[in-house]
C-alpha cells in the first residue's frame, strides 16, 4: 500500500491537490502566523498576553469545560444508540439510523435556532412547564452553558456513533458466550466484558467530540447569547469586532495548535490493527 502510495504516478495525480491546499490553506495560515508575531507591533507580545491576560485565559478554561462536558455526554448518548444499531432489532435498528442521520440533513444554524424555541423563556418547554402549573418562573436555559452543551451534544452525537459502532461490530461474538456459558448475567456481562472490548470506539468517539468541539462557533454564539463566549467566538470579536488582529491571530494559532495536538493523538490510537483488537 505504501509503495503504491509513493509511485511517480500516484505523486503525479496528487500534487494538483496538493497545490490547491497550498494555496487554498497554507498560503492563509502562514499570513495569520505573521500577524501573530508582528501586529500591533513585532515580537511575543500576543502570546504573552494569552499566559497573562484574565479574559482570554477564562475564555479557555470555560471552552474547555464545555467542550468536556459535551464530549462526556455526546459520548454517552452515542453509546446508546450504537448499541441499539448494532445489536438492536431491526425495528429498533431503523429507527437508530434516523436518529444518526437525520441530524446530518438539518443544518447546524437551524439547528441553534431550533433549541432556541424549544429553550427560551418564551420556548415550547417553559411554557408548558408553566401552563401545567410545575413552574412560576420560566427556566434560564439559553444564554447560558446549559443551552451551549445542549445545543453542541445534540450536533456531535452522531459523529460519535460511527468509530463506537464500528468497535462494536468489531466485538467477537464467541467471547461473550464464553462469558455467558461461565455463568456470568446479562448486566455483568455487559460492563466487565462488552464495555472494557469497546474501549477503544468510545475514545476514539471522544477524541473525535472534543476536537470538533474546540472549534465551534455558530452554536455557542446562538445559544451562549454572549454570555458564553468560546474560543472560536473570541478569535472574531478579536478579528472583526476590534482592532486586535495580533491576539486573534495568537489565539487562531494556539487553537490550531492544541487542534493538530488532539488530531495527531487521534490518527495514532485509531489504527486498524487496534481498533480491531
Amino acid at each position: 500500500m505504501r509503495a503504491r502510495f509513493l509511485h511517480p504516478g500516484a505523486a503525479l495525480f496528487l500534487a494538483p491537490l496538493l497545490v490547491f491546499l497550498g494555496l487554498a490553506y497554507a498560503i492563509p495560515f502562514l499570513g495569520v502566523v505573521k500577524w501573530s508575531f508582528t501586529l500591533p507591533e513585532p515580537g511575543l507580545g500576543q502570546y504573552r498576553a494569552l499566559l497573562t491576560d484574565p479574559l482570554v485565559q477564562s475564555v479557555f478554561v470555560r471552552t474547555f469545560r464545555i467542550c468536556g462536558l459535551v464530549t462526556l455526554a455526546s459520548v454517552a448518548g452515542a453509546y446508546a444508540i450504537a448499541y441499539v444499531w448494532v445489536r438492536g432489532t431491526p425495528g429498533q435498528r431503523l429507527a437508530a439510523e434516523y436518529c444518526i442521520l437525520v441530524p446530518f440533513w438539518i443544518s447546524v444554524l437551524t439547528r441553534a435556532f431550533g433549541w432556541v424555541a424549544l429553550l427560551s423563556n418564551q420556548g415550547l418547554i417553559n411554557t408548558w412547564l408553566r401552563a401545567t402549573g410545575m413552574l412560576s418562573e420560566p427556566l434560564p436555559m439559553v444564554r447560558n452553558e446549559f443551552g451551549v452543551i445542549v445545543g453542541m451534544t445534540h450536533f456531535l452525537i452522531p459523529f460519535a456513533v460511527f468509530p463506537i459502532a464500528s468497535a462494536m461490530r468489531a466485538l467477537d461474538e464467541r467471547v461473550l458466550l464464553a462469558a455467558r456459558g461461565l455463568g456470568a448475567g446479562r448486566t455483568r456481562i455487559f460492563w466487565s466484558v462488552f464495555v472494557p472490548m469497546t474501549m477503544p470506539g468510545v475514545i476514539g468517539a471522544a477524541l473525535i467530540v472534543f476536537v470538533f468541539a474546540l472549534g465551534f462557533f455558530i452554536t455557542p454564539a446562538i445559544l451562549g447569547g454572549g454570555r458564553s463566549v468560546m474560543v472560536a467566538e473570541l478569535v472574531y470579536l478579536r478579528i472583526f469586532q476590534s482592532p486586535d488582529w495580533g491576539l486573534g491571530a495568537a489565539i487562531s494559532i494556539t487553537l490550531v495548535v492544541i487542534v493538530g495536538a488532539l488530531a495527531a493523538a487521534l490518527f495514532r490510537y485509531l489504527k486498524p490493527g487496534q481498533m480491531a483488537g
